[in-house]
Order: structure tokens, then C-alpha cells, then sequence
């Protein structure tokens, strides 16, 4: 229980500068937004990229630029999106994928997503993950939804992916599971023993669901793809920022952030 794994998610599909003038948009700032997460404390940086006019996109091309940028400053896990945005074809959500990244997520259902569908049909999700063992990229099971865990529990039947897993909650997007602590513990009580979880709360959620994993054992994402805010009404000043928040907070809990190479431990991942 004692090393927590500090996950930023410092740019999504979602967010704009109308959100928060601070989101990081081009290479550079993505770059610098991930670096000074990483000395607040982040072990992973799970990427989305945007185009030059700031919109999502998973162009392989932006993506290696973002993740050589990230490697020449530290050594921070890189997992790349295969989500992108609601309006992308499998194919463009897979690109990144050819870069051979240390990890990506694997969203194991279909969930509304505001006044959108996050479309995953069973066939997409099965190819997204062989996709991913042909490349030897670890997955990380992203649960919208609890009949996404019961597909996930189908998948390591199936022998489609392989435990142990790490899987992230996602809680509070409208459409999805609610952010609530019953909710919480009943997914963290589900899945495969052996295997690890950490909790991602949109908006306001973000800081007590990260408190209640923290308390829990598990484990925690912060950033600007899940909250923009500091506090009500207050603009976060960086993505480090939230991650500095959290690493305070797992001290004062008796949790030690955990540096990349010990995350890479607990998750089975090379050094």
C-alpha cells in the first residue's frame, strides 16, 4: 500500500482554453506540462495530442514528437490514448499504437459521453488488444461503466489480455458511473486479485475520489483531461499543480509517490 502510482492527463479531447487558459495545446507545452509533472510527482503520463489549431488528433506523427520530447527531459511511463475523440474512426484511435508506446488504454465498452457515443463494440475492443500484444504494449483497462469490467473479466477468459491488468476508473462523466465512493469500492472489490486500479474523477470529483483511492490503496490520475479547476471557480495554474495537490496529499496519508521505475515494477512493465 505504501507507493502510490501519480498518473497526469494533462490535455484530453475535450478541453479548451476557453476551459482553462493553462491547457498545454502544442508539443512543446505538452512536453513542458509533462516534465513539470513528473518532478511534482507523476509516474505516468497518459497523452492525448492536439493539431496545430488546437484540435484532437492521434497522428502518429505529433505523437512521437510529443514522446521524444518527453523522453530527452525524463523518464516518465508513456501510455498513449487509442480513445482520441468520439468523431474518430478505429483507425485513426490505433495509430499511435505503431510507435510501440510502454502502454496504452483499452477501453473495454460503449458509453454516452455527454451528448456523444464513445463507441467500443466488443469486435474493436478485441482488436485494439491484439493489436497491443503484437506490439508488447501493456494495457491499461479503462472502466466507464461496470459491464465494461464484466467484458474485461471476458476478455482475460478468453485469453484476449493477461493478468495481472491495471485498471483505471473513470467516474463522473455524464453518461458513464457516477463518481461516488459505493461506486468506487464496489469496482476496486471486483477485479482480478493480483492486479491494480486507480481512479480518474471528472470535474469536482477528481480530489475526493483521489483522497478516498489514496485511503484505499490504489491508486490515483489527476490533470486537465478529467478537471480544469484548482478549486470551485478557480482555474488550475498547471497540470503539475494538481499532481503537486495529490503527492501532498499521499504523504500526509503515509503513501509515497512512486518514481517511474517503481511504477514499472508494480506494473509489470520492463525497466
Amino acid at each position: 500500500m505504501d507507493k502510490v502510482i501519480i498518473t497526469v492527463a494533462p490535455v484530453g479531447a475535450e478541453a479548451t482554453r476557453d476551459d482553462n487558459p493553462n491547457l498545454p495545446l502544442t508539443p512543446t507545452e505538452i512536453i513542458e506540462a509533462v516534465y513539470e509533472s513528473w518532478q511534482a510527482g507523476a509516474a505516468i503520463a497518459h497523452l492525448h495530442v492536439r493539431d496545430p489549431q488546437g484540435n484532437p488528433t492521434q497522428d502518429p506523427d505529433i505523437f512521437r514528437q510529443v514522446i521524444e520530447g518527453i523522453k530527452q527531459k525524463c523518464d516518465i511511463i508513456i501510455q498513449v490514448s487509442t480513445g482520441g475523440s468520439t468523431d474518430m474512426t478505429p483507425q485513426q484511435r490505433a495509430a499511435p499504437l505503431t510507435l510501440k508506446p510502454e502502454m496504452a488504454t483499452l477501453t473495454t465498452g460503449t458509453v454516452n459521453f455527454g451528448s456523444e457515443i464513445f463507441s467500443n463494440p466488443f469486435p474493436l475492443i478485441t482488436d485494439f488488444a491484439k493489436r497491443m500484444r503484437e506490439s508488447n504494449v501493456v494495457p491499461e483497462i479503462e472502466i466507464f461503466d461496470t459491464g465494461m469490467l464484466d467484458t474485461a473479466l471476458v476478455l482475460i477468459k478468453k485469453n484476449i489480455i493477461s493478468l495481472p491488468l491495471h485498471f483505471d476508473f473513470v467516474l463522473g462523466v455524464p453518461g458513464g458511473m457516477s463518481a461516488s465512493a459505493r461506486n468506487l469500492a464496489y469496482l476496486a472489490d471486483r477485479i482480478p486479485e493480483n492486479c491494480t486500479w486507480s481512479v480518474a474523477g471528472i470535474g469536482r470529483h477528481e480530489l475526493p475520489l483521489g483522497t478516498m483511492a489514496l485511503a484505499m490503496g490504489g491508486h490515483v490520475r489527476v490533470g486537465f483531461e478529467d478537471n480544469v479547476y484548482y478549486e470551485k471557480g478557480v482555474p488550475a495554474a498547471s497540470n503539475a499543480q494538481l499532481v503537486a495537490r495529490i503527492t501532498r496529499l499521499a504523504k500526509e496519508l503515509g503513501r509515497t509517490p512512486a518514481t517511474p521505475n517503481q511504477a514499472r515494477k508494480i506494473l509489470g512493465l520492463p525497466l
